[in-house]
C-alpha cells in the first residue's frame, strides 16, 4: 500500500492512560539533549499540562531546540495565547494550527512527540487531566478517561521525526520552493521490504498528501483478516466503504468486535446507534463502555496487525482533520492490546439487536434524523467529495 513505511527492529511499549504515559514523557523530555518536537490537540494548563509546560520550559532552558504545536480550537482561544506566552518566555519556539479557521474547518488532531531523534510517542492521549472530561464543560469523571499512547524507540522515530519537522515548517514562513519539495518528499514515500516478523508504520492522514492513508490501512486489514477484529473509537460514524468492510467481514465469519464510547454527544451516540442493527445482523458485536470516558482509538486484528492513534472512526478524522495513527504488525504487542480491549469489554454493555428493535418509535426516528444531519453536514464541510 502507497505511502505507508514498514521499518523493522523497533522496540514499541503499550501505555494505558495518562498514569503510564505522562510520566513516560516528562522523563524523555528531561534527558533531552538536542531537540523536542511536540503536538497535541489539547494542551490544557491544569495540574497535568503544568507538569509538561515545566519540563518542556525546563529543557529550553538548558538549550534544547523545543518546538510544540497545538491546535487552536482544542487547545481554545484565549489558553492558546497563555501557552504560548508562558513558553515563549522560556525560549519553547510555538505555533498554533489554524486559529480563527483560516484554513478552513481542519483541525489538527494529531498527538505525537520526538525527542533527539530516538524516542518518539504517538496515540490519543491529549495534555490533559485524566480525571475530567476534554469537552467544554470539564466534568469530573469517576474513574481516569480510558486511553492509550505507544513509546517507541528505533528507526521508525526518524521517521515521525521528518515528519513533524515537514509539519512545522508548513506552519512558518516557508518559501514556494521549499514547501513543493517537503511535499514531493512526502508524496515519493513507498512501502519498505523488511526483515523479521515485527514491523511498524507512521500512518498520517492529510489534506494535501495521504488523504486516505488510514481509511485504507483499515480496509486492506479488514479484508485480509481470518479470525477476530476488536476496534474500539469513542466516536463511531464510518464511512459506506468502512461499514460495508465490518459488514463483509463479519459474514465471511471472522470475529468482529465494537467497543464503543457513549454518553458524551447525545447526537454522535445517535448516529452511531443508527448503523447497529445492519452491522448486528451481519454478525457485528456491539459494546458500548460506560465506565469512564473512551477516549481511546485501537484496533487488533488476528492477534498480529494493531494500531494506536489519534484518528476515530467518524468523518472527521477520516475525511477533514489532520491525524496520526502507528500500526504495529507484531504478535506481542497486538496480543498485549488486544488483552486490554478485552478487559474493557467486561466493564461494557453489550448491545442485543432483538432488544435494539424493540427501542420506541421515537427513538428509532431520532437515530435516522441524527445520521442524516450528520452526512449533510459533512458533506458541506468536505464540499461534497467522495465520502465512501
Amino acid at each position: 500500500m502507497r505511502h505507508l513505511l514498514f521499518t523493522s527492529d523497533n522496540d514499541i511499549a503499550l501505555l494505558t492512560c495518562g498514569v503510564e504515559f505522562f510520566p513516560a514523557l516528562i522523563a524523555a523530555i528531561d534527558a533531552a539533549q538536542a531537540e523536542v518536537f511536540l503536538e497535541t490537540y489539547i494542551f490544557d494548563l491544569d495540574d497535568t499540562g503544568t507538569q509538561v509546560r515545566d519540563a518542556l520550559q525546563r529543557a529550553a532552558r538548558r538549550g534544547v531546540a523545543v518546538h510544540v504545536v497545538t491546535d487552536w480550537l482544542g487547545t481554545g482561544r484565549l489558553q492558546s495565547v497563555l501557552l504560548k506566552q508562558q513558553l515563549q518566555s522560556a525560549g519553547v519556539f510555538h505555533r498554533n494550527f489554524n486559529p480563527w479557521f483560516r484554513r478552513g474547518v481542519t483541525r489538527m488532531h494529531r498527538k505525537l512527540c520526538v525527542v533527539d531523534r530516538a524516542i518518539g510517542f504517538a496515540g490519543g492521549i491529549n495534555i490533559n487531566d485524566d480525571y475530567f472530561m476534554d469537552d467544554s464543560n470539564h466534568t469530573r469523571l469517576s474513574s481516569p478517561r480510558w486511553d492509550f499512547a505507544v513509546q517507541i524507540i528505533g528507526p521508525l522515530v526518524m521517521g515521525m521525526h521528518e515528519e513533524m519537522q515537514v509539519h512545522w515548517q508548513s506552519l512558518g514562513p516557508m518559501k514556494w520552493r521549499t514547501r513543493w519539495k517537503n511535499y514531493q518528499r512526502i508524496r515519493s514515500a513507498l512501502p519498505l521490504s523488511v526483515e523479521g516478523d515485527s514491523k511498524a508504520a507512521l500512518v498520517v492522514r492529510g489534506n494535501l498528501h495521504h488523504r486516505r492513508t488510514i481509511e485504507r490501512a483499515y480496509l486492506q486489514a479488514l479484508g485480509q483478516s481470518r479470525e477476530s477484529v476488536f476496534l474500539v473509537t469513542p466516536y463511531f460514524a464510518p464511512g459506506r466503504r468502512l461499514r460495508r468492510a465490518l459488514e463483509t467481514t463479519a459474514r465471511r465469519g471472522v470475529a468482529v468486535t465494537l467497543l464503543l464510547g457513549v454518553g458524551q454527544f447525545a447526537m454522535q451516540d445517535a448516529v452511531a446507534q443508527s448503523f447497529y442493527p445492519k452491522l448486528m445482523r451481519s454478525g457485528v458485536r456491539i459494546f458500548e463502555y460506560t465506565q469512564t470516558q473512551l477516549h481511546g482509538k485501537v484496533a487488533v486484528i488476528d492477534d498480529h496487525w494493531a494500531t494506536v492513534g489519534s484518528s476515530n472512526f467518524d468523518g472527521l478524522s477520516l475525511f477533514v482533520n489532520q491525524e496520526a495513527n502507528i500500526v504495529v504488525e507484531a504478535d506481542d504487542f497486538a496480543r498485549s492490546l488486544r488483552e486490554k480491549i478485552e478487559e474493557g469489554l467486561a466493564d461494557s454493555n453489550a448491545i442485543n439487536l432483538e432488544a435494539f428493535r424493540n427501542i420506541p418509535w421515537h427513538q428509532r426516528l431520532w437515530h435516522g434524523a441524527a445520521f442524516l444531519m450528520y452526512r449533510f453536514a459533512l458533506r458541506i464541510i468536505t464540499l461534497n467529495q467522495d465520502l465512501g
